[in-house]
């Protein structure tokens, strides 16, 4: 008895996410309808002109979910940390459409400047480590408004995903892969004011964690893809082949004609994290160059698709791996496998059915999943559709 107690415990547990993963959450639209919350404030820290600035998120939910523990999806506009913005078209299509899907989505400001253009290396890698820096203090700010402020985003903590398009996808890989002062370039003065703090910055909300589930990486690149090690985050990938401003393998950044710094794009990053059993997945864009999502309708329904794909399976351990595209607005109807006991809806009956053939593998009426044994993979597919009326 005590052993059914501790599992029932931990299934309860374990119950708040998996009962959103019905196999429509968070991978294909369900909703229409999208709350935007604008200009919130998470942070402030010195800019590359030496002056304080304040640092702002927009949250996006789904208008009408009662869930109030949903994965968040972190983005970051790009724009050469020279320009852009967390209204802008690289950032502003995702989050709309990942609300619909369930997430919560944050758009970010940070940091932009290059404070020098006679150094114009340095300078970049000086405006990636602060754009590093805010986002690490937006993640902060996030888990903070969860544990002090009542959670009025509804958000899951420990499912915060970091993601942005060019440079924001460049803040968002540095920000994962970086995680040892001695990998921060020697040129980057991190004593000096807006660069203080380490790797975690002085952009707010300090004592939280900064950590992140999985990356999503729009056409960016790091300095070099040896940086990422065994046990880092997951990682999904988009990148034109003909992108001559950030490119797709290993190359200079490009800005105004000119050469600025080498950097390993997307196929590299690919190719390190399968070196390291990362899990991982890339879309390579034959023959379209940078940032193709924000003016190309084809190109932005495969990359949404790229990016939910995979994201889907870091929030919802339980779903299977689907391919890279596929149709978001048109979401399969949830059956009723879990219905045991057959009376029209899965529920408590059906738990308990289930938990008393635990570890039978011959003809097991609790065998949701269909692999011919009752498991747990049973319990979890059965907590996936866990009060769902069979229609």
């Amino acid at each position: 008895m005590a052993k059914w107690t501790l599992l029932l415990l931990h299934l309860c547990l374990a119950s708040v996410v998996f009962a959103q993963c019905d196999g429509q959450r968070y991978r294909y639209r369900i909703f229409e309808e999208v709350e935007v919350t604008s200009d919130v404030l998470y942070g402030s820290n010195i800019g590359a002109s030496g002056v304080n600035e304040e640092l702002f998120m927009d949250v996006y939910r789904p208008a009408g979910d009662t869930h109030t523990s949903r994965p968040v999806v972190v983005l970051a506009h790009g724009g050469f940390f020279l320009a852009g913005s967390k209204e802008g078209t690289d950032v502003v299509p995702l989050c709309e459409d990942l609300a619909r899907m369930g997430y919560v989505a944050v758009s970010i400001s940070y940091r932009l400047g290059i404070d020098d253009l006679f150094s114009l290396e340095v300078s970049l890698l000086e405006a990636v480590m602060r754009g590093v820096q805010d986002a690490k203090g937006a993640i902060r700010h996030l888990r903070k408004s969860h544990a002090e402020e009542g959670n009025p985003w509804g958000i899951d903590p420990s499912r915060v995903v970091l993601g942005g398009s060019s440079a924001g996808a460049f803040i968002a890989l540095h920000s994962a892969y970086i995680d040892d002062l001695d990998e921060v370039p020697d040129a980057i003065d991190l004593t000096q004011p807006g660069l203080e703090g380490g790797l975690e910055g002085l952009s707010g909300s300090p004592g939280y964690s900064s950590e992140v589930l999985s990356i999503v990486n729009l056409c960016g690149a790091m300095g070099d893809a040896g940086w990422m090690e065994v046990g880092d985050a997951p990682v999904v990938s988009v990148h034109g082949t003909a992108d001559e401003t950030v490119p797709f393998a290993t190359g200079f950044v490009q800005l105004l004609g000119f050469s600025v710094s080498q950097v390993d794009g997307s196929w590299p990053v690919h190719l390190q994290a399968e070196s390291l059993g990362l899990d991982h997945a890339i879309t390579l864009l034959e023959g379209e160059g940078h940032v193709p999502h924000m003016s190309d309708a084809g190109a932005y329904d495969v990359t949404r698709a790229a990016v939910t794909s995979f994201t889907s399976r870091q929030v919802c351990p339980s779903y299977s791996d689907i391919p890279s595209y596929y149709d978001v607005d048109a979401p399969p109807a949830v059956g009723c496998l879990g219905d045991i006991v057959a009376n029209g809806s899965v529920g408590v009956e059906d738990l308990l059915l289930l938990l008393s053939e635990f570890g039978c593998t011959t003809g097991c009426e609790g065998d949701v999943d269909g692999d011919g044994a009752v498991s747990v993979a049973d319990v979890l597919a059965l907590l996936g559709v866990f009060g769902t009326p069979c229609l």
